[in-house]
This record gives structure tokens, sequence and C-alpha cells, in this order.
């Protein structure tokens, strides 16, 4: 009598539910647990910062009949303590082992600490679960001054929710520019100014936080040059570490990260990795790396769960993300490098617009502020390859649609 396979997936994420899912779409008959350390149903985390409200309930990834009817296990508030490759266990923080012919490791990735004094003051807050953003949200309605350590798109989107509920807001961040590093300096600089500069949040570039003061709650932020800025709450937000210690201590090869192969295994045929924890080869950088974004962490992981399931799948869908700040959505496909040449299209309301980046004749990543439909039409553009010109993307005139109908 044949054996009924089990395949074990730690995390609850995006990645991990993806995979469960496709596991099942590919065929797999075998049985799939999925364990969290959390415990609400697996949730989507784009909106916990997206305006910091309807907090109560998180917004399921999927239906909670949808894992009865695939035959899918949630094993829920428990947590994987180690990898035991040898007798093929996963062992719980609750004393029990799961048999597993594979694991999945979709454990994501944790905010980033910064290590200095003070950290752990009352009101000293980071942004990756629901509880974190009931806090956040509590930290808003009781106004006061807002420090956001960190220019990413989680701080910024804090702070357009903060300057829409008119509390002082200052963004400190360590680079020249928000943003610079995935959208460059001419449009980080036009996102700086006209969603945020503009709407009274203070950025303080170019310097970084050394202590926070106060107590037991935080009162005061001290900067490297000397500054000191007051603070009712600060939000924490300068990047984020994989959480990837169960590869480590199993011996798994990390670096920044889990590294995988193309289809997700690592360096332990046993175990596999997606989403924000993998890193492993973009096939539209063509350098190693994780890519942290909600979308490319829901498309890995249906690759990844296909290929346990016995199929042989790349994901080669374009990157995608999308940040909602003051009212206005910012999307953008594919992956900028510095030498990419930025080109710029005005819209007819002046009020978005449309940028594009080139490599060579190649249109390599686009990115807009609410123009859905013109930037949706440039993703065949970046996946066929397809040579366009700089002067057809700057004229609004040229269609985007059209172009991307063209073969090479």
């Amino acid at each position: 009598m044949s054996r009924t396979l089990h395949h074990v997936i730690i995390g609850g994420s995006a990645a991990g539910v993806a995979a469960a899912f496709s596991m099942r779409a590919s065929g797999f008959e075998g049985r799939i647990t999925i364990v969290d350390a959390g415990t609400d149903e697996p949730y989507e985390r784009p909106p916990l910062s997206k305006t910091f409200e309807d907090l109560g309930t998180p917004r399921p990834i999927v239906p909670s009949e949808s894992y009865v009817d695939h035959g899918i296990d949630l094993v829920l508030g428990v947590r994987a303590t180690v990898l035991d490759e040898q007798r093929h266990r996963v062992r719980l923080d609750n004393g029990e082992d799961l048999f597993a012919d594979a694991v999945l490791l979709a454990t994501g990735v944790s905010p980033r600490r910064l290590g200095i004094a003070g950290e752990d003051l009352g009101n000293v807050l980071g942004l990756r679960d629901i509880h974190d953003a009931r806090a956040m949200s509590d930290r808003l309605d009781a106004g006061g001054h807002l420090v956001i350590i960190g220019g990413g798109f989680i701080g910024l989107e804090a702070a357009a929710v903060a300057r829409r509920r008119g509390l002082d807001v200052t963004v400190v961040e360590a680079m020249p520019m928000p943003l610079i590093g995935v959208l460059g300096t001419g449009l980080a600089a036009i996102i700086m100014q006209r969603m945020h500069t503009s709407e009274g949040v203070r950025i303080l570039t170019g310097r970084t936080a050394m202590e926070f003061r106060g107590g037991p709650e935080v009162e005061e932020v001290l900067l490297d040059d000397g500054t000191r800025l007051e603070a009712a709450t600060v939000l924490v937000g300068c990047g984020v570490a994989p959480n990837d210690r169960l590869a480590r201590e199993a011996g798994v090869h990390t670096d920044a990260g889990i590294v995988t192969d193309d289809h997700g295994r690592t360096s332990n045929r046993w175990i596999w990795a997606a989403g924000d924890v993998a890193n492993y080869v973009s096939p539209y950088t063509g350098r190693r790396q994780r890519i942290e974004h909600w979308d490319v962490a829901q498309r890995h992981g249906t690759a990844v769960g296909a290929n346990m399931a016995g199929l042989q799948v790349i994901n080669t869908e374009t990157p995608y993300f999308w940040s909602d700040q003051y009212g206005k959505r910012l999307q953008m496909y594919g992956r900028a490098e510095a030498g990419d040449r930025l080109v710029m299209r005005s819209t007819p309301s002046g009020d978005g617009f449309l940028a594009f980046w080139l490599r060579g004749d190649r249109l390599v990543a686009s990115a807009g502020i609410d123009q859905p439909k013109e930037l949706r039409a440039t993703k065949p553009l970046i996946e066929n390859r397809v040579p366009v010109r700089a002067a057809q993307l700057a004229d609004p005139a040229v269609s985007l649609r059209r172009l991307g109908r063209t073969r090479v």
C-alpha cells in the first residue's frame, strides 16, 4: 500500500497560501499543512499601512471554507522551532512533531531593529502584522508628534495617513532622498515634493537615529547630527530582515535570505523556500535578490507550489507593486537600475504621471500615479522585450497598448 505524501508549509504568508493552493491545482493529492505562529487565519498584509482603519477583522487571503474545500490543514498559533532533516520531522513549540516529505519555508520578513538605546521604549513601533497596525492606529488617534525612521513605502504611507489626520510628521531617511533606490533620483524627487513636502511632511535626509529618549514612553529622537526631535510616537520602518533562522539552523545555504534555485529548491532537497524570504535570480534583473512585494510573493509561491507537486515552473511575471498615499495610487512594473534612461510622459489631467525606464531600446520598468490602464499596457512591452523609442514613450498621442501588440 502506498503511503500518502505530506507537504508542510511554514508560514501563512501570501507565498505560503499561494503555494498550498497551487499544489492542489497542479495535481498533488497528498496532505498539505500550513503552520503559522499567528492566531488569525492568513490575511492580506498590504492594507495594514494604507489607512489604519477597519482593523477589527483582517481581510483573509482566501475564504475560510477554501481550506476545507481543498483539503488544506491550518495549524494556527503554533511556531515551528526545528527542522529535523534526518527524521523528516518539523518540531513545533507545542511539543508535537509533524512528519513531512517536503517542507516549504514561506516565513517572510520582520522589521529590522536599529540596535540603539531606547528602542524598547513605549510607543516605539514597527509595522508587520495586524497587531502592529492596531497599535499604530491607536497612536494616530492619540495625536502628537510622529517621527518615522525610514522613508520607504511603509513609512511614507503612514506619513500620508498621519498628515491627513492632522499630526505633525517628520520622516528621517538615511539616503539622499526617500525611495531613491527604487525610483531613482528624478522620480523620487517628484514623489517627495508632490506627495509629501507639499502636504506638510518634514523630511530630513542623509541622517539616522542614534537614540530614543524618554521613559517609560518615547519623548525624543536624537539624530546623528545632534538634531533632537520631539516624538509622541516613533514608527521604525528602516528595512526588513528575512526570517531565515530555521533554514540556517538546518544547515541550508543562506545569504540575505534563503538561497534557492529557479524552482524554489534550497541546498537541502527536503527544504524549499518562497516569497519574501527567498533569494533567487530574478528573470528581470538577472541578479540574485529578494523582492519584497505582495504580488511577487503570491506569484513566486504559486510557481514553487507547482514545482513541489512535480511540475517544472519558473515565475516569469513582471514584478509589480503599488502604494497608496494621499488618496493616490503609485504603481510600478519591472525593475530599473542605475544607468537606465528615465522618460516622462505628461497626462491629460496633469495630476498624475507616467514614467518609463529604457535600457537601450528595451523598456525595463514603468511607473505611474493614477494611470492604471495606461500602465497596464506597458507590461507586454516589458515582458516581450519590444523595441521602443524614447520619443514614442514621451508622446501622449502614441498608444502604449498598440506598441504592446508589436512582436520582435
